[in-house]
């Protein structure tokens, strides 16, 4: 797997075109197409290209063109990620979890509590991780990403490493193209699942699973469809100046996570136990998946988009 993600990196991690410069679909279409291949693949290159676009939001360049890197953001209640001030920039510490790529990138954009605000910092794995959780990713969905809780340390980080300035991360445009980027992979994941389906399907297979696989593909189509859309909305207003951007990435993803589980069940019924049992990478299909997905914040990113369609009529 390691060797896959480097693979896409060194020959075309630069092909992917950028959100919002015109080719965002394009974007889309390779993320899903990486995904229905291998989904945690997929996963880390999700990070290493969210990554790029982040420092060209930030009009930044990445300290090592060729360095493989992550998007590591997830933040905890209690503890967490802090950066203190030092003379000279910041000290970090603390723990963060669902750090994908452990082990496997080399730079990663980490966030951070500090005294000025929640701030992003480019940092060296090597030497800003202090501890990996070994034990912290025991998962059988995305096994592969890695995604372990690690603990930070290391030199103080300097200015020139800060990406933006504090509230960037969350603030930019660029935060829901990207929200509306891991949709793709979602998207491609179901993809993966379906294209299976239909090579292990007989010659002439039961109306049964014809039924399950006809509607498996319409939801297909139908996250494909508003995927393009959102995509070319993107691309028509990249600094997000009608202020819809945070509606559509909800509106995406909540229309591809419900599809994709739907896809899940289609999928499941028509095959049956099968190849969830005896095809180990349909197994594993199906388990990166239902992890995958997991991600959306359900009930909650439901309640946001309610709120605000409720507050800006934007669904009219």
């Amino acid at each position: 797997m390691q060797r896959s993600f480097q693979h896409f990196v060194e020959n075309d991690g630069l092909t992917i075109p950028l959100p919002g410069h015109g080719e965002t679909w394009s974007r889309f279409e390779a993320l899903a197409s990486e995904a229905a291949a291998d989904l945690s693949v997929g996963r880390l290159i999700e990070g290493h290209v969210d990554a790029l676009a982040i420092l060209d939001e930030a009009r930044m360049k990445p300290f090592d063109e060729s360095a493989t890197y992550g998007v590591w953001a997830a933040r905890t209640p209690i503890g967490g990620t802090i950066a203190d001030v030092v003379p000279g920039g910041w000290l970090l510490g603390g723990s963060k979890p669902f750090c994908s790529g452990s082990g496997i990138i080399d730079r990663a954009l980490v966030t951070a509590e500090t005294p000025d605000g929640y701030r992003l910092f480019d940092l060296s794995l090597k030497d800003h991780v202090a501890t990996v959780h070994e034990d912290s990713w025991p998962a059988v969905g995305m096994a592969e990403s890695q995604s372990h809780t690690l603990e930070f340390g290391g030199p103080v980080i300097t200015e020139s490493q800060a990406v933006g300035p504090p509230g960037f991360y969350m603030n930019r445009p660029g935060f829901w193209f990207g929200a509306a980027g891991v949709a793709a992979c979602w998207f491609g994941g179901a993809v993966g699942l379906v294209g299976a389906l239909v090579e292990s399907l007989a010659d002439e297979p039961s109306e049964h699973k014809l039924s399950d696989l006809g509607i498996a593909v319409a939801r297909l189509e139908a996250m494909r469809e508003v995927l393009r859309s959102v995509a070319n909305a993107i691309d028509n207003d990249p600094e997000d100046s009608s202020r819809k951007a945070h509606f559509r990435a909800l509106v995406v993803r909540q229309v591809v996570h419900d599809g994709a589980l739907e896809v899940l069940e289609r999928v499941g019924s028509a095959g049956g136990a099968r190849p969830l049992c005896h095809d180990e990478s349909q197994s594993r299909r199906a388990a990166d998946l239902f992890v995958y997905l997991s991600q959306h914040h359900g009930g909650s990113d439901a309640a946001e988009l309610g709120k605000l369609a409720k507050d800006s009529r934007s669904w009219r």
